[in-house]
């Protein structure tokens, strides 16, 4: 897929690797490393410290967060995303390009990608098929890790891109937008436990798992396959559209799917599963397992 389609939602790692042969990482290109793994499986900063793509800095979601929120990786303040971005050498003018190294090729960098555009900037890109197809494909890696020059980074929320568990809620009784789930199927329906939770969903959303997007290889299938997707689900991309998931990371990459076919304001419910499982009433938690017991 050409890199500059849309704004650059995209860019491939032939794109990249030459930018970074060319010496253009710098206060206009920045390439930032969004991985996230399960502290039991993978440690992602040190992975970062021994290979990661030349110029590269570590963009840690843990740390790029709202820490008093009893869920996982809710946004953080303006001046909290300003400030942890801005010491990353990243201004308005930069251009930044979001990578991770998950074994499907792209996981967490659509958050990242997504958490720019909340904040108001616009040249924000994520790497097509991720770190692992950059290796793949023979592209340099280094285990030097450099020190940007801060910068100043003005951040102004953009609450069109972010959905509330009230306006959530409201939704439920009177629709006004559609709802896309990117959870598997099983966790969906309610069939199998959500990392822990009981599972089951929003009144009224629509199933896609984020893996219907990727090829086998970890890119982003083309923007045909990515419409014919939303069709056969019914999802209209012409009408307001809000996508959900476990804790608003894998939502995000519907909103990227749904930005490569134009629609540029999807909104993602940041709380996610995990605060509308504590938080809704049972009536509003569609559940299988619940039906079977009952």
């Amino acid at each position: 897929m050409a890199p500059q389609v849309l704004g650059r939602a995209l860019v491939t790692a032939k794109w990249l690797s030459e930018a970074v042969r060319a010496g253009r990482v710098g206060p206009n290109l920045r390439v930032l490393d969004a991985s996230w793994y399960p502290p039991q499986e993978r440690d992602a900063r040190r992975e970062f410290r021994e290979r990661h793509i030349p110029g590269a800095s570590f963009f840690d979601i843990e740390e790029c967060r709202d820490k008093a929120s009893p869920y996982d990786f809710m946004l953080p303040s303006e001046a909290h995303f300003a400030q942890y971005v801005g010491r990353l050498g990243v201004s308005n003018a930069t251009h930044v390009v979001v990578y991770d190294g998950d074994e499907l090729g792209t996981f967490y960098a659509p958050r990242a990608w997504w958490m720019f555009r909340a904040f108001g900037h616009k040249e924000v890109s994520v790497l097509d098929g991720g770190f692992k197809n950059w290796v793949r494909e023979g592209h340099p890696v280094t285990a030097e890790v450099s020190q940007p020059a801060p910068a100043t980074f003005e951040a102004k929320l953009n609450v069109a891109l972010v959905k509330t568990f009230e306006e959530m809620m409201q939704n439920v009784g009177v629709p006004r937008f559609q709802v896309v789930d990117s959870r598997p199927e099983g966790r969906f329906r309610g069939t199998e436990l959500d990392q822990g939770l009981e599972s089951g969903h929003i009144p009224g959303a629509v199933n896609i798992p984020f893996r219907s997007f990727l090829t086998e290889t970890g890119h982003e299938k083309s923007i045909e396959e990515i419409q014919e997707i939303f069709r056969e689900k019914q999802v209209d991309l012409s009408k307001p559209l809000a996508v959900t998931c476990r804790k608003g990371v894998t939502a995000c990459h519907i909103a990227l799917a749904a930005y490569l076919c134009g629609k540029r304001d999807v909104a993602v419910y940041d709380g996610s599963w995990s605060e509308w499982f504590h938080r809704a009433p049972p009536r509003y938690k569609v559940s299988e397992m619940k039906r079977n017991k009952a």
